[in-house]
């Protein structure tokens, strides 16, 4: 034991390194517990709360105009395109 250094001094770097160590080895243990759990995750059943996803999108919705629509309609577009190029 070296005489500059005392016996609190050597108890505080032996209680840090001791819980460095402890430290070391739960985070090894936590990260290797998680790495487990997602490979059976990945592999095993699929959640069954959760409704299967659609691979394609919902289809496409029209509404036909009548005439009196598509006029005020054209008549719109007519009224923002001239208001454009001012």
């Amino acid at each position: 034991m070296p005489e500059h250094v005392s016996i609190l001094q050597l108890i505080g770097v032996s209680v840090l390194a001791l819980a460095t160590v402890i430290w070391v080895v739960g985070l090894v243990r936590l990260l290797r517990r998680s790495r487990f759990e997602a490979a059976v995750w990945r592999h095993g059943d699929t959640l069954r709360a959760i409704p299967p996803q659609r691979q394609s999108g919902p289809g496409a919705e029209s509404v036909e105009l009548t005439p009196e629509e598509r006029a005020a309609f054209a008549g719109l577009v007519r009224q923002f395109s001239d208001s454009r190029r001012f």
